[in-house]
């Protein structure tokens, strides 16, 4: 008699793309999708309580949009996932909606998709550098209002802009994201390199950039002609960008943010550009999201977009593959595709493989 097949929760919309991949994988497990009125945090938790669904073993999140109507996964949540649970792998780059350290200390290996949306974010990040270098949002607006400020734009742009051919481009972060923006920065703009981040890059990998590694923040910052941040939220909620921070910006300097909004003083980013420390910035992302600080809004020297960076059908096809390969993987014995948390579960972590 065959043995029970492992029960996964699909949290959010149907699969919409991958649709003989999903086929399979229903075929492989048994799948359960709540409802959207289930997926109410009071009502989630309640069937969590009452194991509405089982012991379920693994939980699949394929779309961003939809299926975090719970909130966050926190201390109040996590703890009422049944002890069958090995795997949680969902759609989007960032994490900081879920307590990974936590997930990790119940046996459970949180896999995001950010491999999924590193050209995406790549490709957009490229677009706002270019616009801090070339005044692209003066120049779009203006196209776009009176024949005055067109002419005005089209007689003054072109002293305030720069090509970044031969400027120095400082990441913070060179993960995924981080090293596809640095490779497009080199090989189609001839950027210099430098990039800042905990854990040094191996020789192969800073060469194939031509990227030199700075160990101190501030002294990027202070030689960067452009900082790029793409590092993922801090689980304390610090900010990396900051009042004290930006008086470590080289002068005349531009900043791109790609991460994430709460990572950045939005308000002393303001006084920085208005002050002229700055001369430019392009943010995808918000502190306030979906609100967008209206200081920053009336500048002329910044691009803002509506967290559009990882946005593309292509990224959302790759968000559910490689979700539903990781719970695949991690139920089926094998190791998960992209952990983000299996460093902190030792011995726990490997059991649950």
């Amino acid at each position: 008699m065959s043995s029970p097949k492992p029960i996964v929760l699909h949290i959010g919309d149907p699969v919409k793309w991958n649709l003989s991949q999903y086929e399979q994988f229903s075929k492989d497990f048994t799948v359960i999708r709540p409802s959207t009125e289930e997926r109410q945090r009071d009502e989630f938790m309640k069937a969590l309580k009452e194991k509405r669904w089982g012991d379920f073993h693994g939980i699949f999140r394929p779309f961003w949009n939809t299926g975090g109507e719970m909130g966050r996964w926190d201390k109040e949540l996590i703890p009422l996932v049944p002890a069958s649970c090995k795997i949680f792998a969902s759609a989007g780059a960032g994490f900081d909606w879920a307590d990974v350290d936590l997930l990790a200390a119940r046996g459970i290996i949180y896999c995001n998709s950010a491999v999924a949306s590193a050209e995406s974010v790549a490709d957009f990040a490229i677009f706002l550098i270019l616009s801090t270098f070339r005044n692209l949002n003066w120049c779009t607006t203006a196209a776009r209002s009176s024949p005055e400020t067109f002419k005005d734009c089209h007689q003054n742009a072109a002293v305030l802009s720069h090509n970044p051919r031969g400027h120095t481009l400082g990441i913070i972060g060179l993960g995924n994201i981080g090293s596809l923006i640095a490779h497009k920065a080199l090989h189609a703009f001839g950027l210099k390199i430098i990039y800042h981040d905990i854990i040094r890059k191996l020789p192969q990998q800073e060469a194939e950039l031509q990227a030199i590694f700075y160990p101190s923040l501030p002294d990027l910052l202070s030689e960067s002609d452009c900082v790029v941040l793409a590092t993922p939220a801090s689980p304390t909620g610090s900010k990396v960008i900051s009042a004290e921070t930006l008086t470590r910006f080289k002068p005349g300097s531009r900043f791109v943010n790609i991460a994430r909004g709460s990572l950045v003083d939005e308000e002393a980013l303001a006084d920085a550009l208005e002050q002229g420390k700055l001369v430019a910035a392009g943010l995808d992302v918000h502190e306030h999201e979906p609100s967008v600080n209206k200081r920053l809004a009336a500048l002329r020297s910044v691009t803002l977009t509506s967290h559009n960076a990882g946005g593309t059908l292509d990224t959302h096809i790759g968000f559910e593959e490689l979700a539903m390969r990781n719970v695949d993987c991690v139920l089926k014995g094998r190791g998960p595709v992209t952990p983000v948390n299996l460093h902190l579960m030792g011995g726990k972590g490997k059991l649950n493989l």
